[in-house]
């Protein structure tokens, strides 16, 4: 098989194409830079293609010969409706790393588009948010009467550079929830819950996490919102990035942080906890432990990649693609579902 690594150079997509060639795959790896590329590529003994999603013709042609594209190359927000469109036009199965709401949303649109081109359009196959996504389903199964959903998250180990330019850029546009089944904008922080995560119960306060959109997409729970540990500075500086200050943070974090090491990868851990109630009061939670966000990331794309031609044709939550039970499926993951109460 066949498949296209585009955002190679990246953080994340250097993660995954040397996780790849280590499990005997042969990934084509894709960017814009060749300066970057041609040495990873050299190194790894993998074919090569050097194109820039602003250039419509090079991006169709370069997708040719593959069976399917796995999109790293973050802001989705920029880049994931271009490599989208050559997909469609070519016919080439997808899917991306995204956590961003609006990404989800845009691509959930097109779903009617790529289903009759026949592929598949499914973003969010990593740590964002194939985790949440799953336990989310697994709530549902357990109690499908439900209108509320809780999702918290802890992420162990610090962010890449590409998260951290996309975290402060989302985040000055404030938080969002998922109410009567729309989603809302509402202050970052606006709400707080106490969640029992499996190494200790935190107070976790509301952030616009992909689930908004996905969850609701898997689910059908009409009231959704998404929390994870904000220490209050960061909340605080969150609040008052606006206009030009936004745009200054997002590439002074690019250029600032590195992403974690290889010790601290496989030293860190991430964590979930999700609640969901009914009308009646009735409640179930369930947790989820796993390897650091960016080697489940990892784990994940190369878990789904053999996969992605043969899913149904037309946009998917991850849940909905690869089932509720898939999280527990990859490498160092625990799911553990609580009864009904």
């Amino acid at each position: 098989m066949t498949w296209l690594l585009y955002g190679a150079t990246g953080y994340t997509g250097r993660l995954i194409a040397r996780r790849a060639a280590a499990r005997g795959l042969r990934p084509v790896l894709a960017g814009r830079s060749a300066a970057k590329l041609l040495p990873l590529a050299a190194e790894l003994g993998l074919e090569h293609r050097v194109f820039a999603l602003d250039d419509a013709a090079a991006t169709r042609r370069c997708l040719e010969g593959v069976s399917g594209v796995a999109h790293c190359a973050g802001p989705f927000s920029r880049t994931a409706l271009p490599m989208v469109a050559a997909c469609v036009e070519t016919g080439t199965p997808y899917l991306d790393i995204t956590g961003e709401i609006d990404v989800f949303e845009a691509l959930h649109a097109l779903g009617p588009q790529a289903a009759k081109a026949g592929i598949v359009l499914l973003p969010g196959a990593g740590f964002d948010v194939v985790p949440t996504d799953c336990v989310a389903a697994l709530l549902a199964a357990r109690l499908p009467d439900a209108t509320q959903l809780d999702l918290a998250f802890l992420a162990g180990g610090g962010a890449s550079p590409g998260t951290a330019r996309t975290a402060l850029t989302g985040a000055a546009d404030g938080g969002r929830i998922r109410a009567g089944g729309e989603i809302r904008t509402v202050p970052m922080g606006s709400r707080r819950v106490r969640a029992a995560f499996p190494s200790g119960a935190r107070t976790v306060v509301s952030v616009p996490w992909g689930d908004v959109s996905t969850a609701y997409h898997s689910t059908g729970i009409p009231d959704i919102t998404t929390y994870t540990a904000v220490p209050a500075a960061a909340l605080a500086a969150a609040r008052v990035l606006r206009g030009p200050l936004r745009g200054v943070a997002a590439a002074v974090a690019g250029r600032v942080v590195r992403g974690p090491g290889e010790r601290t990868l496989d030293g860190s851990r991430s964590e979930v906890w999700g609640r969901a109630r009914d009308a009646a009061g009735n409640t179930v939670t369930a947790t989820l432990t796993g390897p650091n966000p960016y080697s489940l990331t990892a784990d994940c794309v190369l878990r789904v990649m053999p996969r992605l031609p043969d899913l149904p044709a037309g946009f998917h939550t991850p849940s909905r693609a690869l089932g509720a039970d898939f999280a527990a499926s990859l490498d160092g993951v625990a799911v553990r579902v609580e009864p009904l109460r």
